[in-house]
Parts: structure tokens; C-alpha cells; sequence
């Protein structure tokens, strides 16, 4: 597309969107990985919530995809293996710009969960193994002594939890904007049939 410049330019949607988020690095203050989740439960009914983006994989012919980790058996956890589907926003306020996605959803494989778990502080490591994310709990004190246990169980080197992992979003459609002048924003839709497909892209009206 000929108007397709600037930091729309190029023909890797993954290429473009890491290259946003360096530029965001450098510019936000707070989480510039933060990314808006959302999934929808066995019901239909909506969810979303704040999660951090760990790393933008290549499409290396299989699809590529958007990586981030949690617990399981949480309920975002719960809602993906129902459906194995998701759909993310990424707003930068500092650079006045967004990526939407959304597409299919698969468990990162476990050598590449268990290097991550390690390289995270042993605190969070631990705070994994203790939290029954999502679930109720009676108190905050209930919750340090079970840290205490599981430290006292698990060690100062952990292992990564059996309930604890990464999933990789696997995007159909992928949208970028940026804040234009009255309004009129910019806007460029990538869209594929499925994973490994060919690229479709348009310009969308703001």
C-alpha cells in the first residue's frame, strides 16, 4: 500500500511491533509491556485483564506469536484451554499509538517455560509456587505463610511449578495505530486465514 510509510513500513507484522516496543521501551514509564488480555469464559462472558509481554516470536512458517505467562489454573488460564482464543491491546500513551491482536492460543513448549521460570528473582519464583491465583483467600497473612512453606519445601532453587507456564498468542489479525491530528487517525489491519498464511493488509477508516 502506497501511504504504508513510516513506522507502518515494512511487510513482517512481528518486525513492526517489536520495533514499536523499543521505542516504547525508551519512552513509557511504566510497563511498556503491559498488555490488555481478554477471554471469554464457557458462557460467552467476557474477561480481561493486565498481563506483561515476555517476547514477540518470528514467523518462522508456523505463525509466530505474542508470549506471556501465568498460572494454569487461573481464570484466564482456565478460559484459554476452553477456547483457544485470545485477543490483546498495547497502548503506549507516551508515543500515542496501539496494537490490537487477536487469534488462536497454544502452551509455549516447557523447555521454553522452564528457561524463563529460572530467570526470573527467586521471590517471584516463589510466589508462583504459593499463589492459587484466582482462587479465594482468607487473608493476606494466609497467603505469607504459604510462601513460608513452599520456601521451606521447594528451596532456594525452585523448579517451575507443574500449574505454571507460557502461552503464545497466535495472531489472525493484527492492528496498529497512531493518533493523528482531528481525529483522523491512522490506522493498517493485517489479516491471514490462519497461522502461516499469507498477510492481507488494509488501511481502516479512524
Amino acid at each position: 500500500m502506497a501511504d504504508r510509510t513510516g513506522i507502518f513500513a515494512g511487510d513482517d507484522p512481528f518486525e513492526i511491533a517489536r520495533a514499536w516496543l523499543a521505542e516504547a521501551t525508551r519512552t513509557e514509564p511504566n510497563d511498556p509491556s503491559a498488555m490488555a488480555l481478554a477471554t471469554v469464559d464457557e458462557t460467552g462472558m467476557p474477561d480481561a485483564r493486565m498481563v506483561l509481554l515476555k517476547e514477540i516470536e518470528p514467523d518462522t512458517g508456523k505463525g509466530g506469536g505474542f508470549v506471556f505467562y501465568t498460572n494454569y489454573e487461573s481464570a484466564k488460564g482456565r478460559q484459554i484451554e476452553a477456547t483457544h482464543k485470545a485477543a490483546f491491546v498495547m497502548h503506549w500513551k507516551s508515543l500515542r499509538r496501539q496494537i490490537r491482536a487477536r487469534g488462536l492460543v497454544e502452551r509455549v513448549e516447557d523447555e521454553k517455560a522452564d528457561a524463563y521460570f529460572s530467570s526470573r528473582p527467586l521471590q517471584s519464583r516463589l510466589g508462583a509456587w504459593a499463589s492459587r491465583q484466582s482462587q479465594p483467600l482468607e487473608s493476606r497473612a494466609t497467603l505469607l505463610a504459604e510462601v513460608a512453606r513452599v520456601t521451606a519445601e521447594q528451596g532456594l532453587n525452585p523448579p517451575r511449578p507443574p500449574f505454571w507456564g507460557g502461552y503464545r498468542i497466535i495472531p489472525l489479525q493484527v492492528e496498529f495505530w497512531a493518533d493523528g491530528a482531528f481525529r483522523l487517525h491512522d490506522r493498517f489491519q493485517w489479516r491471514r486465514e490462519a497461522p502461516g498464511a499469507p498477510w492481507e493488509v488494509m488501511r481502516l477508516n479512524p
